[in-house]
């Protein structure tokens, strides 16, 4: 008997003080559905489509428009992020255009490790303490640019679950 209360007390705790979205989507769709906590960003990513023709970031790249960049190798480019959601938030990008995550192939991998290798040397130079690295990808990702980037935020404590 005292192990069924103990049972039901976790169950209760932990839905009240951890809902996740695994918990959710097993209450069913019309839960999730009434989720609608999203920032303007994410709205309007969730709006655009991809576009053909040079992206923000291929600007950036060819040095049309100025940006704070912090890195320049041969294969990519870091920059601080226009508009920082953390102390530290810098965006890691290739210079060769790939629009998103999903699009690259086997024969990126090289590229893609270098891209994470980088990130973590400006991170942990940049925010000793720690840091998240996040990718978006595509439309439901909120992917607001498409040409592949790493955010590497830090400087504080991130919460969980992020989205």
């Amino acid at each position: 008997m005292i192990y069924k209360a103990l049972q039901r007390a976790l169950k209760i705790r932990l839905k009240k003080s951890y809902p996740t979205n695994i918990y959710e989507i097993s209450r069913g769709p019309n839960i999730a559905a009434k989720r609608q906590y999203c920032s303007e960003e994410v709205r309007r990513a969730q709006a655009q489509t991809q576009t053909p023709g040079p992206t923000i970031f291929d600007k950036i790249i060819s040095k049309e428009i100025k940006a704070d960049i912090i890195y320049e190798d041969e294969l990519c480019l870091a920059f601080n992020d226009i508009a920082p959601q953390a102390p530290v938030h810098f965006l890691v990008i290739p210079k060769r255009c790939i629009p998103r995550l999903q699009d690259t192939s086997s024969h990126d991998k090289e590229l893609l490790g270098h891209l994470m290798l980088v990130a973590r040397s400006l991170g942990a130079a940049r925010a000793p303490g720690g840091w998240r690295l996040v990718v978006n990808n595509g439309r439901d990702g909120a992917q607001s640019v498409y040409h592949l980037h790493v955010h590497v935020l830090g400087g504080r404590q991130m919460g969980w679950p992020p989205g």
